[in-house]
């Protein structure tokens, strides 16, 4: 068994050996490895450098340094676009750009949202090949992760989109995580952001994914108590670890420098 801790902008893990004897096994020619996933709490950086990161991270599986990570990060006030949307146009941009926040058009699928603190963003950079996955099972995966980290929490009515083309998680008629993935050559990026103690006021000057008339919420505002992203991460990974059937690692500070060394 492992445990996750977030300190600050780190995760420490724990793992705790079982007494019971190992099994005998006859032979390793039939044992087939547990997956490992790889977790990098990256604290709070702009969003053009997680992108850049998650380039590099995304670029290493056509290398012998292919690694299946998840990175954790919280962004200061950004809103993006998905290729969804519809030319956006020049004054709307310039108009959320006034009220202080970063603006960014991107490859992942999805409309408009709003990341910023207080909000868990998750980027898995991870093989689907090699996890035996398609993308719309893998964007269901997503959902049950969030599902199970927030029941952790207590919240237990959370569903995900009643529509057929829509994804993410939802409690009653209120958003809590928002989900937007891109894949290339079976490698994915992006992925969710979900509310924890978010300002959801930024939500009211878009319409969040394009869906009219309905609500956004976070784990602070449905507990009524605060919630934090250091708090909700380790269990996160955990939930996606469970669902990936996969052990959890983290990224030494060394492999960090030597990957932020690459986007300079």
């Amino acid at each position: 068994m492992y445990s996750l801790d977030y300190h600050g902008d780190s995760i420490s893990i724990q793992i705790q050996l079982s007494s019971t004897p190992a099994p005998k096994i006859r032979s390793c020619h039939h044992v087939k490895m547990q997956p490992l996933l790889r977790y990098w709490a990256a604290g709070s950086i702009r969003y053009d450098k997680a992108y850049k990161i998650q380039k590099v991270l995304a670029a290493r599986h056509q290398t012998q340094k292919a690694q299946n990570v998840i990175l954790l990060v919280q962004h200061p006030p950004v809103y993006t676009i998905g290729i969804r949307t519809n030319p956006y146009p020049f004054d709307e941009e310039e108009r959320l750009r006034r009220l202080g926040a970063d603006f960014h058009r991107t490859n992942r699928g999805g409309l408009i949202t709003f990341h910023g603190p207080g909000q868990l963003v998750a980027y898995p950079i991870v093989n689907l090949k090699e996890l035996n996955l398609g993308v719309r099972s893998y964007v269901c995966l997503i959902e049950k992760a969030v599902m199970r980290t927030c029941r952790h929490f207590g919240v237990d009515s959370v569903r995900t989109s009643m529509e057929p083309n829509e994804t993410g998680v939802w409690v009653n008629n209120a958003k809590i995580c928002a989900i937007g993935v891109h894949a290339s050559r079976f490698i994915t990026s992006h992925g969710l952001a979900l509310n924890c103690n978010t300002e959801l006021s930024w939500y009211r000057h878009i319409v969040p994914c394009g869906l009219v008339g309905k609500e956004v919420t976070s784990l602070t505002k449905l507990l009524g108590q605060n919630v934090t992203v250091q708090q909700v991460a380790p269990v996160l990974v955990r939930a996606f670890c469970d669902e990936l059937n996969c052990t959890a690692s983290n990224f030494t500070h060394e492999e960090q420098q030597e990957i932020l060394k690459e986007i300079l």
